[in-house]
């Protein structure tokens, strides 16, 4: 089981604008092993000993056309994003598509692989101004699931867009995967 948050915030979800979106790298990690797939023609062994478990433009092309969807996250650069856009259909209503905004997008593809591998989450408020993610397991030290809370908290804060007004972020829950929300006070957290 895992640690999960529900951030409520203060946001506008009818002004695109304030849509609050972003991922933090946490400090323990999450305690997930996620699958990466690079979508370059960067060298396969340079990326492999970096910790992607799958690359290659013609092969990820072919495995998505089928259906075969086998990783958690796909990173690419940028010249290879006019390739990619034509997956679009495939990999967009899954939340897969590499987005610049979250940082999949990139030059520095090994960069990228090791920070997802040493535990960055990306976040992003749903239609209802929630953002939901997992900040650990159950395993983990009371101070380690403390510490990836206030980084969560710190690069939300960071994130808030100009137009809010008032209380940006109303209320906090903490929940293990299937047991009930608990309402956390913030003063609590350094963040």
């Amino acid at each position: 089981e895992s640690f999960d948050v529900a951030i409520n915030l203060g946001i506008d979800v009818n002004k695109s604008e304030q849509n609050v979106r972003g991922s933090v790298v946490l400090p323990n990690g999450n305690g997930k092993l996620v699958k990466i797939a690079v979508f370059s023609d960067y060298d396969g062994n340079e990326l492999k000993e970096n910790g992607a478990d799958f690359f290659g433009v013609d092969y990820l092309t072919e495995q998505i056309n089928i259906g075969n969807i086998f990783f958690d996250i796909m990173i690419t650069d940028p010249d290879s994003m006019k390739i990619i856009s034509k997956l679009g259909p495939i990999l967009g209503p899954k939340g897969l598509m590499p987005n610049p905004k979250n940082g999949t997008v990139t030059k520095d593809l090994i960069g990228c692989i090791r920070k997802i591998k040493s535990g960055q989450i990306f976040y992003r408020s749903d239609k209802y101004g929630i953002i939901h993610c997992s900040v650990g397991r159950v395993n983990f030290d009371k101070d380690k699931i403390k510490t990836n809370i206030e980084s969560l908290l710190n690069s939300v804060k960071k994130n808030k867009p100009v137009g809010v007004k008032g209380i940006y972020i109303k209320k906090f829950f903490l929940s293990t995967t299937m047991g009930p929300g608990i309402l956390i006070d913030l003063s609590s957290f350094v963040y």
